[in-house]
């Protein structure tokens, strides 16, 4: 009696034992590709996106701002305003805008003087109407960094 139900409980021991001891083969090859899966590409793409996130983290940043938007015209000796060639102007309000604007801030239609000939024309069209010079202004971008390089040429950084 006891050693018949002693026999039961370790046979039924045995026999959920054999379920983790014993494998499935069929079962088991059939999960060969999603192993391979796993084990090949999961540290690849792994590996990727920690290099993706390490870059991301110490990567030089650059602090770039647009350059001013307007700007006074320097005067000359006898006190008349100095526009430079290829930039949009104002010469009522005698201020001086970025490349590419086409309006002062009151809506006046801005001009500039051709870089080649000197024919001032209005900011909004591209080719000068005298000597054909086709130019597109963009806005100017500079960055923050140091306003000055060290004396002393290259060596003395």
């Amino acid at each position: 009696m006891v050693t018949d139900q002693l026999n039961q409980i370790w046979t039924g021991f045995l026999g959920f034992l054999a379920l983790f001891v014993t494998p499935d083969w069929g079962k088991l090859v059939v999960m060969i590709p999603v192993l391979l899966v796993l084990a090949v590409v999961g540290p690849i793409v792994t590996i990727l996106a920690l290099a993706w996130l390490h870059y991301g983290a110490v990567r030089p940043r650059r602090h770039v701002q647009l350059a001013d938007t307007r700007r006074p015209a320097e005067l000359d000796a006898d006190g008349r305003p100095v526009y430079p060639a290829g930039e949009p102007y104002s010469p009522t309000e005698r201020m001086i805008y970025e490349p590419g604007a086409t309006r002062s801030l009151s809506g006046e239609t801005l001009v500039v003087a051709c870089p080649k000939c000197g024919l001032v024309r209005r900011a909004e069209r591209d080719t000068c109407g005298n000597c054909g010079l086709s130019f597109h202004l963009k806005p100017v971008a500079r960055s923050g960094g140091a306003t000055h390089r060290p004396s002393g040429g290259a060596a003395a950084a």
